[in-house]
């Protein structure tokens, strides 16, 4: 790929109809709901009877979640949606890590070895889905969710195995994995309804899909004793 490749337009979005910075400003501006969410995070993190770095760096990713998908949604080149889903892939590896140490309680090597089997399928998933719907319907009908299919699996699994043993953290996770579900919804349905409603529906999942992180970082901060 080169140079000049980095810097080419995309426009994957009902909103957008041109080039320029502010073409979609509901979706730039609706990223501000993941830098509230790390900055409520990051508040409750102070507050904590101890100091969880691992939760830390969930709540820097988070923050940068939402620089990354301002810059997307602005900038709109190649260099920008890698900035946009590089924050979002590693807070998912981070989070599925911390979920198999802390809600699981895996030792070190199992979790490190799960972590690693579970982004090998996530790596997966994507193509394997547009295969199947170009095959099928001849487009994708997720409109680049895939990806996302594992992230939510993993929340809705992970709760429902923890449910009797840590029954607040499977309720928690299992909720936040419904939400995130209905988040990928709108995300998917984006394109298909622009006819209708020409501001698209992409805003709501980041509105939704930042309530979403906080809640996983809430379920994984420490909480007083």
């Amino acid at each position: 790929m080169d140079r000049s490749s980095w810097h080419q337009p995309i426009d994957a979005y009902c909103e957008r109809i041109d080039p320029s910075f502010w073409s979609e400003p509901v979706n730039a501006l609706t990223n501000g709901a993941f830098i509230l969410a790390a900055i409520a995070a990051g508040l409750i993190w102070l507050r904590a009877p101890r100091r969880d770095w691992l939760v830390a760096v969930l709540i820097v990713l988070a923050f940068a979640v939402g620089v990354g998908s301002f810059l997307f949604h602005t900038v709109a080149t190649r260099w920008a949606a890698l900035a946009d889903v590089v924050p979002i892939a590693l807070f998912i590896i981070v989070y599925f890590f911390l979920a198999m140490r802390r809600y699981l309680e895996l030792p070190l090597w199992a979790a490190l070895a799960v972590t690693a089997l579970f982004q090998g399928l996530s790596m997966m998933v994507p193509g394997l889905w547009l295969d199947f719907a170009r095959a099928q319907f001849g487009y994708d009908p997720l409109n680049g969710s895939a990806g996302y299919l594992p992230a939510a699996a993993a929340m809705i699994v992970v709760g429902a195995l923890v449910w009797r043993c840590k029954p607040a953290v499977g309720r928690a996770l299992v909720g936040i994995g419904g939400l995130f579900v209905v988040s990928l919804t709108f995300r998917s349905i984006d394109t298909l309804v622009c006819g209708a409603l020409p501001l698209g529906t992409h805003f709501v999942w980041h509105l939704a899909n930042g309530l979403v992180l906080f809640l996983l970082l809430r379920v994984a901060l420490p909480r007083p004793a």
